[in-house]
């Protein structure tokens, strides 16, 4: 790695938009990586350095590139409830396909964490695959439901995701449908949501 690249990564990390451009006048590789994989534009995706990742996707970084645990800005973003740099990231033309180191896409922890914005987002402005199995066996709708508490984001998750195509019958790896994980945990409205899209 040149002093550049270096110079470059560092200045990302910090925000330091001056240095970011002054280190690829100097001949920086702009999809540079640290040791852990990351880019400049992940690292200053992490740091919450908006303007940075909004000047390198004008440059025409690799947004979709991902570190040694599958992050990149978008699936950072997803995670973490960064709604503007989910948005930034989507409308720069992420790949919606890649995968977080669970194999999920990017609904599927914003659904697992009760991103409701994110969730939203992604629904009404992509076409990311509402009913992606992840490593685990589980759909965004089973991780909403069995992962959170039944309570009023959780519910308004349930119905934007069945109103986007979400499959309400697809079950978990043995063979027990949304409905039924919800009736096991008590989560009586998510139940009646489901049993109206005919669970």
């Amino acid at each position: 790695m040149s002093t550049a690249d270096e110079r470059y990564l560092a200045a990302a990390s910090a925000g330091d938009l001056d240095g970011v451009r002054a280190a690829l006048v100097d001949g920086a590789d702009k999809n540079t990586v640290d040791r852990e994989e990351a880019t400049a534009v992940l690292l200053a995706a992490r740091a919450g350095h908006l303007d940075v990742v909004r000047a390198l996707v004008a440059e025409g970084v690799d947004i979709d590139a991902q570190d040694q645990t599958c992050a990149n800005p978008f699936l950072f973003g997803c995670i973490n409830d960064d709604l503007e740099l989910v948005t930034i990231a989507a409308e720069a033309g992420a790949d919606l396909k890649r995968l977080t180191r669970m194999g999920g896409n990017g609904l599927t922890p914003a659904a697992e964490k009760g991103h409701l914005e994110v969730v939203r987002y992604l629904l009404e402005n992509t076409r990311i695959n509402v009913n992606l199995t992840n490593n685990l066996g589980w759909t965004a709708l089973i991780e909403t439901i069995i992962l959170g508490d039944g309570g009023p984001v959780r519910q308004q998750i349930v119905e934007l995701l069945l109103a986007h195509g979400a499959k309400p019958g697809m079950p978990d790896p043995w063979g027990v449908p949304p409905v039924e994980l919800a009736r096991e945990r008590g989560y009586t409205e998510i139940v009646g949501i489901l049993e109206s899209h005919q669970a």
